[in-house]
């Protein structure tokens, strides 16, 4: 029995049959059989993206008709995509009538739409099966609730489904979202700590020498785990003596961002890592360090990012706001120490090769911790062992994946706490990533517009961010121009439509239109008023926000954000305010941009 067939990567090329023969008194073990394949199931595709695009709360998927059949499944592609469980029902169409659905995770919906839930409901879903409850709170049980609430059986792995096999279920829901667990329980991105060693624990020779201690095969299990980051952390030892260029090396898709620790700013002048044709490198170091060669790192277009204090705790905190999920650090003995000590680093990779080099001087992975005896060695938890070519892959994890649910105080408790903080002082809202609690209001943010083509017809963008991106070519007289504007368009994210608009304008900004710096804002106000115009669901959340200060919280960008201390310009916020005050009939004009001071 082929329910369907097809090429796309979130299908299967043909249907997998699961049907029980066991007896009645073994029915309950046989269900619990088939509901923990299928869960697995969903967290092994929700892992499908990973390397595409850049790290991202990972769902997955899959619908069973009541005989056991796959009838259709689905994966979140990127942030700013079709949700999985829209996926799946697109794909398993009339067969989802009286079926079950199984999510690695509780679906996210953070767009303000319910889409994902309303999916499984409208196609007539009877039960769901869910992995593991959302880990952030502010979407913790909402769709469950919904759910229930809708008529549906939800059924909670750990709650309503408790055995053996299930627990083993819902562990790999648990590490196929481990990132955003951590984020959500510590405040830091997921941390790995990545070397390549020999048989006698060196990770050079006594000169410094390293290439290569792993082969090949290791080498590109190291692109796939840089795949899988946000960004790559270095020290500045590594920068000088191996000039590396932390790329993923895939052809395209994410590529992480390169970031280089350094206390003294000792570095070169000249290194592959000041190359950001292809990507971006920021370096963090000591506030005040060598204020001359900041400036020269700036000329080149490399970030610098100061600290009062320079350590892996702070560093990491930073980049938790800078919305990052994980990191690989591919740094030296004395980083790593230093990264361990500061509990940061979650899991390790070391790959092993079967060479010894000796060397009393030789450096090892992992520099001084301070231990005197055996007993406070850190040992690895779920340790995995792999060969890869010659070489083992050892990996574990240093700390367990955490408690989902956090407690955080409210905020009544809060004000009990300290009474210099009231909740009845007006707000500040902070935006940034599309799981935040206003995540809609991200350009990001799956929406798609449309918008007047300039010959009278109106054309449909995926997204706000499709729309400002592509505008930047609108209208130039150039081949390349009007190709980057089609492929900006069919770009199968707001993620990779982003990169292709601001790879282009860096690498050929004669291509982009000359009236641009004086028109950007106008072509996402333009957009974002489309945008919160035809979804009156989202017009209603940003009217909720009545009162309150917008704010877009990205660290870095200083124009469209808020920056890392409050010095950026906002003006995403400020549109969005703009636009709230055109509804409430406080302006009349797109040119009141201030009309709300910030």
């Amino acid at each position: 029995m082929v329910l369907f067939s097809g090429t796309k990567s979130y299908f299967y090329s043909s249907p997998i049959v699961c049907k029980s023969t066991a007896s009645n008194s073994n029915h309950s073990h046989a269900a619990h059989s088939l509901d923990s394949a299928y869960i697995k199931r969903a967290a092994q595709i929700a892992d499908n993206s990973a390397g595409f695009t850049s790290p991202h709360p990972n769902f997955g998927c899959v619908i069973a008709t009541p005989s056991g059949v796959v009838a259709g499944e689905g994966y979140l592609y990127a942030q700013g995509t079709k949700a999985a469980e829209v996926l799946a029902v697109e794909a398993a169409g009339s067969f989802s009538k009286g079926s079950t659905a199984y999510l690695n995770m509780e679906p996210g919906d953070c767009h303000g739409d319910q889409s994902a839930v309303s999916a499984l409901v409208q196609a007539g879903i009877t039960r769901v099966v869910v992995g593991i409850r959302h880990p952030l709170q502010h979407l913790h049980g909402n769709a469950i609730r919904s759910l229930r609430g809708q008529g549906l059986q939800v059924d909670v792995v750990g709650e309503d489904l408790k055995s053996k096999i299930m627990e083993e279920a819902r562990k790999s829901c648990l590490l196929v979202n481990a990132p955003l667990i951590h984020r959500a329980t510590s405040r830091v991105p997921f941390s790995v700590l990545k070397y390549a060693m020999t048989l006698d624990g060196k990770i050079a020779t006594t000169s410094g020498h390293a290439a290569w201690i792993s082969s090949k095969k290791s080498r590109n299990r190291v692109f796939e785990l840089r795949g899988r980051s946000d960004a790559i952390i270095v020290g500045g030892n590594t920068v000088r003596k191996d000039n590396p260029r932390l790329t993923a090396r895939h052809g395209g898709g994410h590529t992480p961002i390169r970031i280089v620790m350094t206390q003294t700013f000792n570095l070169p002048e000249e290194a592959n890592l000041w190359d950001i044709s292809d990507v971006s490198t920021i370096v963090v170091t000591q506030r005040g360090a060598r204020r001359s060669f900041q400036k020269l790192l700036a000329s080149k277009g490399v970030e610098v990012v100061e600290f009062d204090i320079l350590n892996p705790r702070e560093v990491m905190e930073y980049f938790h706001d800078r919305g990052y999920l994980s990191i690989l650090w591919e740094c030296g003995g004395t980083l790593a120490a230093s990264a361990i000590s500061s509990g940061v680093i979650h899991k390790v990779f070391a790959f092993v090769a079967p060479k010894i080099i000796g060397g009393k001087n030789a450096p090892s992975p992992v520099g001084e911790l301070g231990m005197v005896e055996m007993s406070q060695a850190l040992d690895l938890i779920d340790v995995c062992f792999e060969q890869v070519g010659p070489d083992m892959l050892i990996s574990g994890f240093l700390q367990p994946v955490p408690d989902l649910v956090p407690v955080i105080p409210s905020e009544d408790e809060t004000f009990a706490i300290d009474p210099s903080i009231t909740p009845y002082e007006s707000r500040i809202i902070f935006f940034y990533k599309t799981w935040d609690p206003y995540g809609a209001f991200s350009n990001f943010s799956p929406h798609p517009i449309q918008m007047p083509d300039g010959s009278g017809a109106y054309a449909t963008w995926s997204s706000v961010e499709h729309y400002y991106q592509a505008h930047k070519f609108m209208g130039v007289d150039e081949p390349m121009a009007k190709d980057c504007v089609e492929k900006i368009k069919s770009a199968k994210s707001p993620e990779e439509a982003a990169r292709m608009g601001r790879s282009m304008q860096k690498q050929r900004p004669d291509l982009v239109r000359s009236d641009w710096e004086g028109l950007k804002i106008d072509v996402m106000y333009r957009a974002l008023k489309c945008k919160f115009s035809i979804y009156p669901h989202l017009q209603s959340m940003l009217l909720s926000t009545a009162g309150s200060v917008l704010v877009e919280a990205s660290p870095h960008d200083l124009f469209w954000g808020g920056g890392r201390e409050g010095e950026g310009l906002n003006y995403l916020g400020r549109l969005l305010m703009l636009i709230r005050s055109e509804f409430l009939g406080e302006c009349s004009s797109p040119s009141e941009i201030t009309c709300e001071a910030l």
